[in-house]
């Protein structure tokens, strides 16, 4: 086998991947010819992120495929000049830090560490927290992220539930699905995990009423996508104490903007989009397994439903 893969991402990304990926094709038997500059008529993959540049994929007319490495695909995924299969980076280094995002996080929340930890006023108030089993945590979004968030916090004896859009089965967690589950599990979400891909049907999931449909004083965290939250929205439920309290890894406009008032709300914490990223070496290992599967006929991993944006 021999294949031409274009590298389409951030230039400082190709030092980095360059030798993982053509060992990793080297190892699955596979001769390539792997460069940030190839001809396009003579190109077989497209390995791509939206930084790279690259926007018109009618020139690629022998292109069997375009591997994504972002997880997210809303950038690319209604491109109409994209023709041939997508597909979007499910990798392990990535699921596994954002798990540890989302447990730090949660148990942050549940353990009541700030009181601890910023406030040290010499007032002895024993106060200790619950047990897991007594807290419930909602997670939106059931995909491979949202799944292996919702099962490390039910291994810990969370109280877990997960929804999507439509029906998942998930063990260890109590999975909705649909309008009226998405109504159910806000009802009982004292945290609530924010793991939805970015869509026009899922732009300001949280909004005014979604928001009032939550426990009082309910704490969320967001280290899917800005755009699930009404930003205005938020802010009033926060100010009403409706929400207790925010931890927001990702944002409508990135960098946040130094006048925004999440910075200076004290009920928000901002993490400047550090729940998780791509490892580039787990990351090679998903794009050459995928380059063996579809020069072997099978097909490939985490294909994304162009219609539905995931």
């Amino acid at each position: 086998m021999s294949v031409n893969v274009l590298f389409s991402a951030r230039p400082t990304l190709w030092p980095v991947y360059e030798p993982l990926l053509n060992i990793g094709l080297a190892d699955a038997g596979i001769k390539a010819t792997i460069a940030t500059d190839l001809p396009p008529d003579q190109v077989d993959y497209i390995v791509y992120a939206p930084n790279g540049g690259l926007l018109d994929f009618t020139p690629y007319t022998r292109a069997k495929a375009v591997l994504s490495l972002w997880a997210g695909v809303e950038k690319i995924a209604s491109n109409d000049m994209l023709t041939v299969p997508l597909a979007r980076m499910v990798d392990h280094g990535l699921t596994q830090g954002m798990t540890e995002w989302v447990v730090g996080h949660v148990l942050r929340y549940h353990l009541g560490m700030d009181r601890h930890i910023t406030v040290q006023d010499g007032e002895w108030a024993p106060d200790p927290p619950p047990l897991a089993t007594q807290r419930s945590v909602c997670v939106l979004g059931l995909g491979a992220l949202g799944q292996a968030a919702a099962q490390a916090l039910a291994a810990l004896s969370f109280n877990v539930t997960g929804w999507s859009r439509s029906a998942k089965d998930v063990s260890g967690v109590t999975c909705l699905h649909g309008p009226d589950g998405l109504r159910v599990a806000l009802s009982q979400a004292e945290i609530l995990v924010l793991l939805l891909p970015e869509t026009a049907a899922t732009e300001n999931t949280l909004n005014a009423d979604t928001l009032a449909l939550l426990p009082k004083g309910a704490r969320i965290l967001n280290p899917g996508r800005g755009p699930l939250i009404d930003d205005e929205a938020l802010l009033q439920a926060l100010n009403t104490g409706q929400v207790g309290h925010a931890t927001l890894d990702v944002f409508r406009a990135e960098p946040l903007p130094p006048d925004h008032p999440y910075w200076a709300h004290p009920n928000v914490t901002v993490t400047p989009h550090i729940a998780s990223e791509t490892r580039p070496e787990t990351a090679a290992q998903v794009i050459c397994e995928n380059i063996q599967r579809s020069e072997s006929g099978r097909p490939l991993l985490h294909l994304v439903d162009r219609a539905l944006g995931y």
